[in-house]
């Protein structure tokens, strides 16, 4: 017998745990009946109910969320057209608080796993054994037919969701009986890895389904440790742990961040979700010792309006948590990401661009604008008729508007979130960005007017490749300096240069082209300065020690070499925007890159 578990991904690179978890919970002997099979969302229906039916299952099982529901949908109206005898199962957070909904849409679904799976899935799969075992092939109304053995068989597994009413409540499972699911991480190579070292959250915020659940369980730690030990063995790129803000239990963190930072790999880095007010101390000492990129820390701002914060039940101290990202931030060592929710009650456009001027202050690596979505069974779904929440009708159930933000608001905010995917969490303009914010009010001015540039010019129809994006800001920008009559533009004689300069800067800082951008002009005098550098530097090797072997050709392919005219690399702004009497050369060397920001290593030679 075969149990086909399907997961639909969002992309190739994320993996499902989900299904993982479920097969390597069954003992040794009942694994050989199940198969994974695993999808992407950009996969078209037709080519995914083509595989599943050559695959010959005689049970389905779908994890269902927000990311994959429509995909899995368009399967599930046809599969009973090919597969009419084969029972189908559906299970995960996107199906277990609307199950009843979901079995009078789809006939052809026998039934609906609720909560947690891998228990629940093993009394599944034996039952199913157990009737091929006496003979009966597999039916997917079996719990429908009038023999009491159906009937009985499915009614005795807890967690169930029949056409003929709900099971028993399925007890939650003990974390240490949780099964590893990557035994042979050469299997997910090139492929994200989840991992949880504990299930559940403290914390009640109304938008939230892991709000339901208020205890924490956790998995015990010298496990945990044999674990993770794995990963750094096989060098795994990056491991994301899904705990619901880890760091909530104090103890349990730091000896996981203590024990990753005594056994770095020098490769393998670790993402978490934090709440940054709870961070101590004592967890900064460890957090400051680590090396670059070993960890990166996602924090869940929201929003910053006091009413707000009060009205989704969220236990955030915006003035602690300010001070955790500052001193994080000092250690220059720890990519950091902060998240902010659009359209939560009581919060209007002012009070998000608020909120978003907060966040931009704190200078994040990655800022994310993201959109209130309505999830079902969450206290949000409740309250939504309160505080006047319209939101789409489809996954991922986003809002439409509310009493406090109007369409037309959420519309540009979605412009607006775009201009910040592209030109702030790329990271290919920080130093651009870093003076061109003093030209407008506020940095969510900047954003608002650099969205409403694109949308005059077209560009949301007609995106602009990524290397045309610079060309794109510097004309903003020449725009904007031409209508700052009388501004902080005034006060540089050359203020199209200067920016033209950081623009630069920041494309070689992440490209060696080999072709010059038509917006940098090439000086008569480069090539014969950098013959002359390039020459000094095969004999003296003082710039570039690690090139020893090459000779001045190779190091001029491995590099690049620029002049400026502006410092626009300088901590102090009043240097940077001091014109030089001559040219100063800045080296890129592309072989040393800064693990948090992959920008070269940039050194000054000398002024020509």
């Amino acid at each position: 017998m075969k149990f086909l578990l399907v997961a639909v991904n969002a992309k190739y690179i994320h993996s499902n745990p989900a299904v993982y978890s479920l097969c390597a919970f069954l003992p040794e002997e009942l694994r050989d009946c199940t198969e994974i099979a695993e999808y992407t969302i950009n996969q078209k229906s037709g080519d995914i109910l083509e595989d599943i039916y050559k695959r010959n299952p005689d049970v389905i099982g779908f994890s269902c969320y927000i990311w994959n529901i429509e995909t899995v949908r368009e399967v599930l109206y046809e599969l009973p057209k090919l597969l009419y005898r084969v029972p189908v199962w559906l299970g995960g957070p996107e199906v277990s608080h609307n199950a009843g909904e979901l079995l009078a849409e789809f006939p052809g679904v026998t039934g609906v796993m609720l909560g947690e799976g891998e228990k629940t899935f093993s009394e599944l799969l034996r039952f199913y054994l157990e009737k091929e075992k006496n003979g009966q092939k597999p039916d997917r109304l079996g719990e429908q037919k009038t023999e009491d053995n159906a009937v009985s068989g499915l009614s005795a597994i807890a967690g169930l969701y029949l056409r003929s009413g709900v099971t028993a409540e399925r007890e939650p499972m003990e974390m240490d009986a949780l099964p590893f699911l990557y035994r042979h991480p050469e299997r997910f190579e090139n492929r994200i890895i989840y991992y949880e070292s504990q299930r559940g959250c403290p914390f009640g915020c109304s938008y939230c389904l892991s709000s339901i659940e208020k205890t924490v369980r956790q998995r015990d730690l010298s496990i945990v440790k044999r674990e993770l030990s794995v990963f750094l063995e096989h060098k795994v790129k990056q491991v994301k742990f899904v705990d619901r803000t880890f760091n909530c239990r104090e103890a349990h963190a730091l000896a996981i961040w203590s024990y990753l930072a005594e056994h770095d790999n020098g490769v393998t880095n670790f993402h978490f979700e934090i709440a940054a007010e709870l961070l101590t101390e004592a967890a900064c000492e460890v957090l400051k010792t680590m090396r670059p990129g070993l960890v990166q820390l996602e924090i869940g701002v929201q929003t910053t309006n006091p009413d707000t914060l009060r009205a989704i039940n969220r236990a955030a101290r915006p003035d602690r948590l300010k001070k955790a990202v500052e001193t994080i931030h000092s250690f220059g060592n720890i990519h950091q990401h902060l998240d902010l929710i659009a359209g939560l009650p009581l919060e209007d456009y002012e009070s998000f661009a608020r909120s978003f001027n907060w966040v931009f202050a704190l200078e994040p690596e990655q800022l994310q604008l993201g959109f209130l979505k309505v999830l079902h069974g969450s206290q949000m779904e409740k309250d939504a008729e309160k505080y006047g929440i319209c939101y789409r009708h489809t996954p991922p159930y986003e809002v439409l508007y509310t009493k406090d933000i109007s369409y037309e608001e959420i519309c540009r905010l979605k412009k607006i979130e775009e201009m910040v995917e592209l030109y702030y969490n790329s990271r290919q303009f920080v130093t651009t960005l870093r003076f061109l914010v003093k030209e407008f009010a506020s940095p969510f001015s900047m954003f608002e007017s650099l969205a409403d540039f694109y949308k005059r010019k077209g560009f949301f129809v007609n995106q602009p490749a990524r290397s045309y994006r610079y060309e794109v800001l510097l004309e903003f920008m020449n725009e904007t300096l031409e209508n700052n009559k009388a501004g902080a533009s005034q006060e540089n004689a050359d203020g199209r240069l200067f920016y033209r300069e950081c623009l630069i800067y920041d494309l070689y800082l992440r490209e060696n082209l080999r072709t010059r951008p038509e917006f940098a002009p090439e000086p008569a005098e480069y090539k014969e300065e950098a013959r002359r550098i390039y020459g000094r530097e095969e004999k003296e090797r003082s710039l570039l020690p690690g090139y020893t072997g090459f000779d001045r050709k190779q190091m001029a392919k491995m590099t690049h070499l620029e002049p400026f005219v502006y410092r626009v690399w300088e901590k102090e702004e009043s240097c940077c925007r001091v014109r030089l009497q001559q040219r100063t050369f800045v080296l890129f060397d592309y072989e040393n890159r800064d693990p948090l920001s992959g920008n070269a290593r940039a050194v000054e030679v000398e002024k020509w």
